[in-house]
């Protein structure tokens, strides 16, 4: 048995409610094999006793199966996270000129990720911070038709693809690149690598915050992001209800695994306000309150029903460009950006 066999049969160990093993992961640190000893050493940032106590299991029940070792010994080195700064997460690593990377994500689609995506990348901008807004959701991109940008992206001399600069920011998609009618159609690990190239190949510049739309749920392209970038944090959105809920503690679950810390949650759609001034709450009330309130993270802002949000995407205008003191959701969004700040 040689040690790539070993890391080969490791490969089969997938790290707890992921798809991806513990070698891609970065967690095997060292493999050696002295006098038919097998030992094999993994590091693990997690506060979740079970993770480790799983992962040591499953390697067992691999490697007690590989001929020719008398014995096997797997050491785990389990490091709080609390102790590690996102640029010490295991396999990524820092944009240059970047000095934040902050991701917005939700567990389900149609909670209104990419509006708060957007919204909150112009709200920062306000402040006067150079901001970047990175559309991550490369089978339906909605960041292009939401600032009304058709302009094609050009490359620099060093084959770096060119972001579009618009309201102040500047904006890579997918739908940027591709025809109104065209679909994506690859599959994982293609997405993957235009996920990289967006965030390794796009000449950003010096920016204060980079905001990534991600897609909705815990997959490949998730995955591939915080495994190769250091993000600084993450934004989970939801909407007040249940079905919504559950999704977003998932989110939150694949976060805390990987050790990005949660900046706060924002509740999208949370009422709808009539002109008399009566409140409905269409989807439940106050979900997302007591949910930031469970799992310990800000509620950065609820976010109404306003028939301007939703005109403003399509137009190309987002809600946030409006006046806070005319508009109660331009208003949140504002508010929310300088919380995220803070």
């Amino acid at each position: 048995m040689t040690v790539d066999l070993i890391r080969d049969a490791l490969r089969t160990v997938r790290y707890p409610g992921f798809s991806r093993d513990i070698v891609s992961f970065g967690l095997v640190k060292d493999i050696s094999i002295e006098n038919k000893v097998l030992h094999v050493r993994i590091e693990i940032q997690t506060r979740e006793a079970e993770i480790p106590q799983q992962i040591f299991k499953n390697c067992h029940e691999v490697l007690d199966q590989l001929p020719g070792f008398i014995q096997v010994k797997v050491e785990i080195d389990v490091k709080d996270p609390s102790t590690q700064t996102p640029a010490t997460q295991a396999g990524s690593s820092s944009i240059p000129g970047i000095k934040k990377v902050i991701a917005v994500a939700s567990g389900k689609g149609g909670v209104g990720k990419s509006t708060v995506a957007s919204n909150l990348a112009l709200a920062l901008a306000a402040t006067g911070a150079k901001v970047g807004l990175c559309d991550c959701d490369l089978y339906g991109p909605s960041i292009a038709m939401m600032f009304g940008c058709h302009e094609k992206p050009m490359a620099n001399e060093r084959d770096e693809i060119i972001p579009i600069e618009t309201n102040g920011i500047l904006i890579m998609s997918m739908g940027l690149l591709l025809e109104e009618r065209s679909p994506v159609i690859v599959r994982g690990p293609l997405a993957t690598r235009y996920t990289q190239q967006f965030l390794r190949q796009v000449a950003w510049g010096e920016l204060d915050y980079l905001i990534l739309d991600l897609p909705p749920g815990t997959g490949d392209i998730q995955l591939t992001i915080v495994q190769t970038v250091s993000l600084h944090g993450a934004v989970i959105v939801t909407t007040p209800q249940e079905v919504a809920l559950i999704d977003a503690r998932k989110a939150v679950s694949m976060f805390a695994k990987v050790n990005v810390p949660i900046l706060g949650l924002i509740e999208n759609m949370s009422w709808f306000e009539c002109d008399a001034g009566q409140k409905y709450y269409l989807f439940g009330e106050n979900g997302g309150v007591r949910e930031a309130e469970r799992i310990r993270v800000p509620l950065l802002a609820q976010i109404p029903i306003q028939v301007p949000i939703s005109q403003g995407g399509d137009s190309g205008s987002p809600v946030a460009l409006l006046s806070p003191a005319t508009s109660k959701a331009s208003a949140a969004f504002h508010d929310a950006a300088r919380k995220l700040i803070g």
